[in-house]
Formats: structure tokens, sequence, C-alpha cells
């Protein structure tokens, strides 16, 4: 354990070995952090927060402060980031709220300078928030999703497993797994091919999620006869059972 002599940790909080704390920051009481995780210069890590193993939080980020919420009443609550997730220059991230009682961030995620995660938000493993994204209460991004700079997410939007989202364009509706997103207002541009190959999908399932997708978004079926089509007429495979589901279940409703 390396913590430099300018640093403040609370001698209630759980630190593991192997873990280096840089000038100027301050670790709270309740605060977990896990074996071989970084903290470096002026960053707050406040009470209620759990980080995992391996991961590095940059200058200035501000981690577990109060959710900016006008409900909020001060009640217990946390945000847990899994392990081998990187946190850029001051971004901020809050704890949860009563509505679900903790903000996740999950394994191997990319957090980039001056990103948002607001209160109550999910999100899964491997995700990228690029410079500036700002999530707001209550957002799930699923695993493997990509979002580009200067992205405003709504509150309570969902966006879908590998997916990606251009940089610049506002999220108001769910994006539907397997996508790109770009234009204003945003729609599907196309299928995330590129982003599927490097994670290795066969060109097989590539191939099917296409035709999905020209059914879904570029016929002139409505969302409901859309998606008959799909389940008539392709193979239910596990992806395009997934991409089913989560239109289905879509409550602010998808970009279309």
């Amino acid at each position: 354990m390396q913590i430099h002599r300018s640093a403040f940790v609370s001698p209630k909080a759980e630190i593991a070995e192997g873990v280096c704390v840089g000038p100027f920051s301050i670790i709270e009481d309740e605060v977990k952090i896990g074996a071989g995780t970084r903290i470096a210069s002026h960053v707050l890590v406040a009470s209620g927060t759990t980080i995992g193993e391996e991961c590095l939080i940059c200058h200035g980020a501000v981690l577990g402060t109060d959710p900016q919420d006008v409900k909020y009443a001060g009640e217990k609550t946390s945000l847990q980031i899994g392990d081998r997730t990187i946190i850029r220059e001051f971004a901020t991230l809050h704890r949860g709220t009563s509505a679900r009682g903790e903000t996740v961030v999950g394994n191997d995620c990319f957090i980039m300078a001056y990103a948002h995660v607001a209160h109550d938000c999910i999100i899964g493993d491997n995700v990228i928030l690029a410079n500036a994204v700002n999530l707001g209460g209550h957002s799930t991004i699923e695993d493997f999703a990509s979002i580009g700079g200067v992205v405003p997410v709504h509150q309570f939007v969902r966006i879908g497993q590998h997916s990606f989202v251009g940089g610049g364009f506002r999220v108001p509706k769910d994006v539907p797994p397997f996508i790109r997103a770009a234009g204003e207002p945003l729609r599907p541009v196309g299928l995330n091919s590129v982003g599927l190959e490097r994670r290795g999908f066969p060109k097989e399932t590539i191939e099917l999620l296409k035709k999905a997708y020209r059914i879904l978004f570029r016929s002139q079926l409505n969302t409901s006869q859309a998606i008959e089509r799909v389940r008539n007429e392709l193979e239910l495979t596990e992806e395009i059972c997934a991409l089913l589901e989560f239109i289905e279940k879509s409550e602010r409703g998808i970009i279309k």
C-alpha cells in the first residue's frame, strides 16, 4: 500500500493490498478499495463507494457524492465499481437514491474525462463512455455499448448491448442492441458490424442480425408487424431474441 503523505484516508475505509493513493486525494469513511487499484491526485472517493481490483482513478475524479436529485433526503445509498475499470480526469459518478439504492459500474469499463454518471444508473461490463458523456438518472447501459463524446442521455433511457452511439447526438429514447445510432433526431444508421467483428461474432450471426435490422428499421412495417416477421422468418438465436426482447420491453420507445 502506498499512500502519499498529503492524502487523507479515513481509518474507517477498507483499503486492500497494493492500493496507491496520490497527493491530496480524500478517501472517506465506509469506502472499500480492491487490491491493486491506483488513485491519482486530487481524487475524492466519498462514503458509500466500493471500487474493485486493478482500477485506475485519474486526477480530479469525484466518486460517490450525493445524487443530484431534489427527492434525495440523505438516505444511505452506494456507488459500486467493478474490477479493471478506468475512470479518467474530472469524471463524476454519484450514488443512488432510494429508488434503486445504488449506482453500478461494471468490470473493464472506460469512462473518459468529464463524463458524468448520474444516480441509479446501471452500467454493464466493457462499456465505453467518451469525453463529456452525460448520463441522466436511472439510465441503463448494457455490456459492450460505446457512446461517443459530448452525448447527453435522457433519464431512464436504455442503451443496448454492443451498440454504438455517435458523438454529439442527443439520446432521448432507447437504443436497441447491436446497432449504430447517429443523426438529429437520433436514428439507427446501420448494424454495428465492425464492433461485432472485433468481438469475435461469427459471420453467420452478423448476417442474421443484418436481416433483422432491415426488417425492423428499414421496412415499411410498424414495430409489432416487424417483430412478428422476424419471429416467423429468421432463426431465433440468442442475439435475435435479445434484440426482440429489448424492443418489446422498451418503456420510453426506441429510436427509429
